[in-house]
C-alpha cells in the first residue's frame, strides 16, 4: 500500500471528479452572460455541465468539491496561495476519521488526495508516485505552511506551497469573485487523459497544446483555426463544441 493515501471515505467523493479538467474557458464564457455576480453556485456549475460538460477553474472546482464533502458529511475546508492576490490558487483540505488532513486539488489536476499531517500514521517525506500525473511528490508540512516539490522525469524539481490553516469561506469566496473576473488573456485547459500505463497529463495553454507522461513530453501538431481547436478540445474534454467556439473566440479576441 502506498503511503499518503486517503480513506475510501474521501477518495470515493474524489473520484466523481475524475474526468473534470480545470480550465478558464467557462470564465471568459460566462463573464458577459453572469450579473454582478461572477462567481458561480454549485448547482448553476451542476447545470451547465450537464448541458456543456464542462467544469471550471481552481475556484469552481474547489467549492464544487467542498460541496460535496459537505453532502458525504465529510469535514473539509476551502485552502490556497496567495489568496488575496490576482494569481490565488484554490484547493481544499479534507479530514478523516482519524483527524488526518489530506490535500485535495483538482484545480492542479492531482490523481489522487494526498496526506499532510507529519505526525500521522502512514506519513512519509520521501518521493512517493501515483499522486500526481508524469511527477513524484514530497510532501514538507510545518505550522500551517505545506510545500509539495514535484520530481520531473527529466530530472527537474518545481515547488509550490500552500497555506493550509483554514480560510474563512467570506475570505475565500471574495478570492473567487476576484478570480472570476480577472481574464488572463491566455485560455488555459488541463485534463488528466490515460495513456499507456499511467494517467497522463493534457494541456492546452495559449494556442498550444502538448501531453506530459513519465516518458518525457509529446507536442501535439499545430493547428490554426478555432474550430480546429473546438474539436481537439472536444475530443479530449467531451466539452460541447460551439461553447467551445464561443470561449475561445473570447480569448481570439483578447489576443488581437
Amino acid at each position: 500500500m502506498i503511503k499518503l493515501n486517503a480513506p475510501h471515505s474521501i477518495l470515493s467523493v474524489w473520484k466523481k471528479f475524475d474526468r473534470f479538467p480545470m480550465e478558464t474557458l467557462t470564465k471568459a464564457w460566462f463573464y458577459d452572460k453572469a450579473g454582478i455576480k461572477k462567481q458561480r453556485e454549485v448547482s448553476l456549475m451542476k447545470e451547465h455541465h450537464d448541458q456543456y460538460g464542462i467544469t471550471g477553474n481552481c475556484f469552481d472546482l474547489a467549492i464544487w468539491l467542498l460541496h460535496e464533502f459537505k453532502q458525504a458529511g465529510i469535514d473539509a475546508y476551502p485552502v490556497g496561495h496567495e489568496l488575496k492576490t490576482s494569481s490565488a490558487h484554490a484547493a481544499v483540505v479534507a479530514v478523516d476519521e482519524e483527524g488526518r488532513r489530506f490535500l485535495c486539488d483538482l484545480g492542479d489536476q492531482w490523481l489522487q488526495p494526498i496526506l499532510i499531517d507529519p505526525e500521522a500514521r502512514d506519513f512519509t517525506p520521501e518521493k512517493v508516485s501515483g499522486f500526481f500525473p508524469a511527477a513524484d511528490v514530497q510532501v514538507s508540512s510545518e505550522d500551517g505552511q505545506l510545500e509539495i516539490a514535484y520530481h520531473r522525469p527529466n530530472g527537474k524539481i518545481s515547488r509550490q506551497s500552500y497555506d493550509t490553516d483554514p480560510a474563512a469561506m467570506n475570505i475565500f469566496l471574495e478570492a473567487a469573485e476576484r478570480s472570476q473576473n480577472t481574464i488572463y488573456p491566455k485560455a488555459l485547459l488541463e485534463q488528466r487523459i490515460p495513456y499507456k500505463n499511467e494517467t497522463a497529463h493534457w494541456e492546452f495553454y495559449n494556442w498550444e497544446s502538448f501531453l506530459s507522461t513519465t516518458e518525457g513530453l509529446y507536442h501535439d501538431a499545430p493547428v490554426d483555426t478555432i474550430e480546429e481547436w473546438s474539436a481537439r478540445i472536444h475530443e479530449k474534454t467531451g466539452y460541447d463544441k460551439e461553447f467551445l467556439i464561443e470561449a475561445l473566440g473570447f480569448y481570439k479576441k483578447l489576443g488581437d
